[in-house]
């Protein structure tokens, strides 16, 4: 039988934009849950070295984590390692399922669930996927030391990516499905003086080729002339997009074309009471300081709603 039990607030997600949340939210007394989902920590647990972050002029993004959801629990948050599978916003309060069969209520809600890697769905991405296809440089780099590598994208992350890799291995290839790189001109900069970095454009994957359990090469199909080749390598690394971790709330909340939470007044959904920051809602920035920042509104708005409820409760 499920465990039900009553918060003022709960926080969903545990990236830059839930602990951000929590902090403030902790320091006004609410009390709030915060839970983590399957990554904690969000997307920055697979980054290398963070130099944009405010007051940190270089720092490993699982650092930068750890330090700020240390904060977090400093000031009054409870975590925990909980994924959400099911909510209930029809009715208040509002109701949320747990993978750990646990069912919490809460007067508040803010949804900080990020966004998840985008796919190829190509043949052999699902059959070698954790056997030389992979979404984290960071977490498997050191697997692929002077092997060949491939890296599918042509943004930040697959700029990081890039370094990530290249202090294991000078056999790196990048294919990207436009004909110039969309990253940051700093990111560019910092990867186009690898010389061992070859770049192919107007290209991408379209098939993963594999034995005895893992990968041995792709097919790379040029966009414009249809022409492929074949390619020997033992990784490939995905960089494509993100894809907002919104199926929770699906059918709920307002949601854009894309399945990011619509929002108005910056962090108000479509329900009286639900908030949401961070990548979740966020198509455009994508940065863990603007993520942050929208954490921090949410909970201030999330505050003004609970002591708003609770006056109209008291009369």
């Amino acid at each position: 039988m499920a465990q039900t039990k009553h918060q003022n607030l709960i926080i969903i997600g545990s990236g830059p934009a839930g602990l951000t949340a929590g902090i403030y939210a902790g320091r006004a007394r609410l009390n709030p849950l915060i839970l983590q989902g399957k990554k904690p920590g969000g997307q920055l647990m697979g980054t290398t070295y963070v130099n944009n972050w405010p007051g940190e002029i270089n720092i490993l993004g699982p650092e930068l984590m750890l330090k700020i959801q240390n904060h977090a629990v400093h000031t009054g948050c409870e975590l925990s390692p909980e994924s959400v599978i099911k909510t209930d916003l029809a009715k208040k309060p509002f109701t949320i399922w747990t993978h750990r069969g646990k069912e919490l209520t809460a007067d508040a809600l803010i949804i900080a669930s990020g966004s998840l890697p985008k796919m190829l769905n190509c043949p052999g991405e699902a059959e070698y996927w954790g056997k030389g296809v992979t979404s984290c440089a960071v977490c498997d780099a050191a697997l692929y030391q002077n092997k060949n590598v491939v890296i599918v994208g042509g943004g930040d992350s697959a700029m990081e990516y890039v370094f990530a890799l290249s202090k294991y291995t000078d056999k790196i290839t990048v294919v990207h499905i436009l004909d110039k790189l969309t990253a940051t001109y700093v990111c560019q900069q910092r990867i186009l003086e690898l010389p061992t970095v070859k770049i192919i454009y107007s290209s991408t994957v379209s098939e993963i080729h594999g034995s005895e359990g893992h990968v041995t090469g792709v097919t790379i199909t040029n966009q414009k002339t249809k022409e492929q080749v074949n390619m020997a390598t033992d990784g490939v690394f995905l960089a494509i997009g993100l894809i907002p971790n919104s199926a929770i709330v699906k059918d709920q909340l307002e949601l854009d074309e894309q399945g990011y939470i619509k929002v108005k007044n910056h962090t108000h959904t479509s329900i009286a009471g639900v908030f949401a920051a961070g990548d979740v809602i966020d198509p455009r920035y994508r940065q863990a300081i603007s993520s942050a920042g929208s954490g921090c509104m949410a909970a201030l708005d999330a505050e003004r709603y609970l002591n708003d409820f609770s006056v109209s409760h008291e009369r």
